[in-house]
């Protein structure tokens, strides 16, 4: 259903085409008895002696005034909803324009608008992000997928050399890894966009959380000839695995993007994550969203809607979870670099991007 049909049915529900169950009938009805019942009794009070006929034929003209009255004015009461009803059947209230109150809607109607214009946009929202999940599942899932259907065939179909063999069987561990993480990343976002993240705080070492993800990220960053490093100290009330999650997800970006060098370091804030690549192409706020419907640019790669921000997201949720924040900060060099790798790595003072996991009582 889309977002046109959603408001067409809620309308047709709350304002049934019927007559007799109306907001303009009982209103009518309403009117008519505050006029018609004082002049009732004003009739038969005033002149008992009037023939009866010329008395029904008085009361009927005065009912049939009275009926008059109150359907044009319960028309006059209700025309701010009428024309809502008519903006929403017509499919046409989704445009912004549509969405601004009329001059003479009262506040009710106003709300209403409101309501109805927040409504919508939830559903816009929504429904693109559902087609961006699935644009994701057709596309990233896809290309694993054929990738390894491709390795199985060359292993059943062709004799190779043991070293080959060897080598395929690796690339065949890979993209299965690389499936796993991608099928486990959507499964959190999804989670986590629907339910609270469940976090068991207690005392956690951060440095030595900071070392366990540099270890096991350390093949992938030898592999892209980086540098990573880990500094500082400090604990924190924390959920060590799940803070080591968002850690992973935010180190592992960095080590996608950066050019020479990436650092995990403990500071007073909480856990910083600092390399020297170029930057988020869009704001943090716009990235860290599930399911993200538009296309980004990234480092000169373009990612298709629903890829990007995942990773950025979780880490989001979880820095939520344990009362604090994720942002971002670009700055002009970076103090969790030691010194004396500036000759390796170039000026020390160029730009890096920070991101950090704000968190709360943090101690040295």
């Amino acid at each position: 259903m889309s977002a046109g049909e959603a408001p067409v049915s809620a309308a047709r529900t709350f304002l049934p085409d019927t007559r007799l169950g109306t907001l303009r009938a009982q209103f009518t009805l309403v009117i008519f008895l505050l006029a018609f019942l004082p002049n009732l009794v004003l009739t038969l009070t005033a002149r008992p002696g009037v023939a009866p006929t010329l008395m029904a034929l008085w009361m009927v003209l005065v009912a049939a005034l009275c009926g008059a009255v109150g359907y044009l004015l319960s028309g006059v009461l209700l025309r701010p909803l009428s024309r809502l009803k008519a903006e929403v059947q017509r499919g046409d209230f989704a445009q912004p324009h549509q969405a601004q109150p009329h001059s003479d809607d009262p506040g009710e109607i106003r709300a209403l608008r409101g309501a109805f214009a927040d409504l919508l946009e939830r559903l816009s929202t929504e429904q693109a992000r559902r087609n961006a999940f699935m644009a994701t599942l057709v596309h990233d899932l896809k290309t694993p997928l054929i990738a390894t259907g491709h390795l199985t065939r060359i292993l059943t179909d062709h004799p190779l050399p043991e070293a080959e063999r060897r080598e395929v069987g690796r690339e065949l561990l890979t993209e299965n890894a690389r499936l796993l993480a991608l099928v486990q990343q959507m499964a959190d976002a999804h989670r986590f966009e629907r339910e609270e993240v469940c976090v068991s705080t207690r005392p956690t070492d951060l440095r030595g959380m900071l070392d366990g993800v540099a270890r096991r990220l350390m093949p992938q960053a030898q592999a892209r000839g980086l540098t990573l490093c880990v500094t500082g100290h400090g604990t924190a009330p924390a959920d060590a695995a799940v803070l080591e999650r968002a850690v992973t997800n935010l180190t592992e970006n960095a080590l996608r993007y950066a050019r020479t060098r990436v650092a995990l370091a403990v500071t007073p804030a909480g856990v910083e994550v600092h390399d020297d690549g170029p930057g988020l192409g869009a704001p943090l706020a716009e990235l860290a969203q599930p399911f993200n419907a538009q296309p980004a640019t990234i480092a000169g790669q373009q990612y298709t809607a629903g890829t990007t921000g995942l990773g950025l997201f979780i880490a989001r949720r979880i820095a939520e979870a344990h009362g604090g924040r994720l942002t971002y900060a670009r700055t002009s060099g970076s103090p969790a670099f030691p010194e004396r790798d500036a000759e390796r790595h170039g000026d020390p003072t160029a730009p890096h991007s920070v991101f950090t996991l704000n968190l709360p009582e943090v101690t040295p």
